[in-house]
């Protein structure tokens, strides 16, 4: 007769506790150190009186079913209601490696359910060196370095954004005293065109990796993408001494002519020496008129004779249409002639030459 009692007792206990099923997720999370974690527990009824939050078995956060949640000496965990009234979303602002382990949800007691967290740190990736040039046929090594993850980051190259054969490039990974990876990666490539090289490190949190990038530049190519033309060395060199060529052919010519000019018409070459050097001191003394009398011993050119018998003939022309007495002679034969005669010279001076 005392059994029943229990039995009822039992029973009672058991529909509360079917009662009071519940899910958690995500069941596994993967975060960024310093990124916000986020589990939702949600009961499948109201009849639940408190909720606990356990981070790593430690009680982190109370929820009343009636207040909501509890104040909490932990500033870095909250709650907020759910998408269905009876769920609360578990909030971890910022997480930290020692947060990684488990989540529990603990429904009065009765019912819990546990999540994974795990937290994962991003480095830093680099290509070391600058921007290559090389020849094309030669081989050309590239070294990219992942440095500061957790746990060992995936390190993949690419040219030209194409993925290269995991084979063709070797990977080598040490671990520092805070559990943090450090891979190093060669990448030998020989040169065939100009290309871009890329260096991608990624963990699972990440959802793009994070890439360093170099550029490839052979020589002896002209390669002409969308917004990048490559000019070779060689090819610009021989335009430039193809240029140089030209002009210094332009200019033997021209300097030919000129001399050619000059030897056929001795005129324009005396009229050239006088522009170029200035007047002569016999051409300063006689004011520009050229001496008649005066002969160079070496003088026995044809074409120079003809010059001078032309220059006299055109000087004895305009001296006949001059005023007649001694205003018509030139100031070196006017000195001649003062020489001579000097009543002359106060004649021309009377008539006010």
């Amino acid at each position: 007769m005392d059994i029943l009692p229990l039995l009822v007792v039992l029973l009672s206990c058991r529909i509360e506790a079917v009662g009071a099923q519940m899910k958690l997720s995500p069941l596994t999370l993967t975060v960024l150190r310093g990124k916000e974690a986020n589990f939702t527990c949600s009961p499948s009824n109201n009849k639940w009186t408190v909720m606990v939050w356990l981070l790593n078995g430690v009680a982190t956060l109370t929820i009343s079913n009636e207040s909501g949640p509890l104040p909490t000496v932990n500033p870095n965990v909250t709650a907020v209601k759910g998408k269905d009234k009876n769920s609360w979303v578990f909030v971890l602002k910022k997480t930290e490696r020692d947060n990684e382990g488990s989540v529990i949800c603990d429904l009065q007691g009765i019912n819990r359910k546990t999540a994974s967290l795990f937290v994962q740190e991003k480095g830093s990736v680099t290509i070391s060196g600058e921007n290559k040039l090389a020849f094309k046929g030669q081989p050309v090594l590239f070294e990219c370095r992942a440095a500061g993850w957790y746990p060992q980051p995936v390190l993949q190259w690419q040219v030209n954004g194409k993925m290269v054969n995991e084979a063709e490039y070797n990977i080598s990974s040490e671990e520092s005293g805070k559990s943090l990876f450090t891979v190093t990666s060669n990448l030998s490539v020989t040169a065939a065109k100009s290309s871009h090289v890329d260096c991608l490190a990624s963990v699972s949190a990440l959802t793009t990796p994070l890439n360093s990038s170099i550029r490839l530049t052979v020589v002896a190519e002209v390669v002409q993408e969308d917004d990048d033309c490559t000019f070779p060395v060689a090819l610009v060199a021989s335009l430039s001494a193809l240029l140089l060529l030209a002009l210094l052919c332009i200019c033997t010519v021209l300097c030919y002519r000129q001399t050619r000019r000059a030897k056929a018409n001795p005129q324009e070459a005396i009229r050239f020496d006088q522009s170029v050097y200035g007047r002569s001191p016999v051409a300063e003394a006689t004011e520009g008129k050229v001496n008649l009398g005066y002969s160079s011993e070496g003088a026995t050119d044809a074409a120079y004779s003809e010059l001078i018998a032309a220059m006299r003939s055109q000087m004895d022309f305009v001296s006949f249409h001059k005023r007649p007495g001694l205003c018509g002679l030139s100031r070196f034969e006017e000195g001649a002639v003062s020489a001579r005669s000097a009543p002359i010279s106060t004649a021309r001076s009377d008539r006010g030459c």
